[in-house]
């Protein structure tokens, strides 16, 4: 059973950068799509960005296209968000989710929040000055 642990989460001024890791264990991540969301106090839990069975088979959501970068290292069975020019709106609790694709062809982007079954604990994101 796939568990994942995020980290990288903290405190940064606007205008920063920070890296997010999503570590697998107990299963390998290859065969994996895996997304990041994030859930800001009393709102819904939203896509970010999600990575198919390899760094050329991404996808971002509008509000951090440009700014955040997604990618795998399959050999550490880690996922990293990258996020540069940080804004005070990209706080939030972020996560990371995996579901495992049909073929190494499937784009990540064709699944849905409901549809990723194994999730992390989440770790928080806080941009303020």
């Amino acid at each position: 059973q796939m568990q994942l642990v995020e980290s990288g989460g903290g405190l940064v001024q606007p205008g920063g950068s920070l890296r997010l890791s999503c570590a697998a264990s107990g299963s390998t991540v290859d065969y994996y799509a895996v997304g990041w969301f994030r859930q800001a106090p009393g709102k819904e839990r939203e896509g970010v960005s999600c990575i198919g069975n390899s760094n050329t088979s991404t996808f971002y959501e509008e509000p951090v296209k440009g700014r955040f970068t997604i990618s795998r290292d399959n050999a550490k069975n880690t996922v990293y968000l990258h996020m540069n020019s940080l804004k005070p709106e990209d706080t939030a609790v972020y996560y990371c989710a995996a579901i495992m694709l049909e073929s190494v062809l499937t784009y990540c982007a064709g699944y849905t929040k409901n549809q990723y079954d194994v999730w992390g604990q989440g770790t928080q994101v806080t941009v303020s000055s």
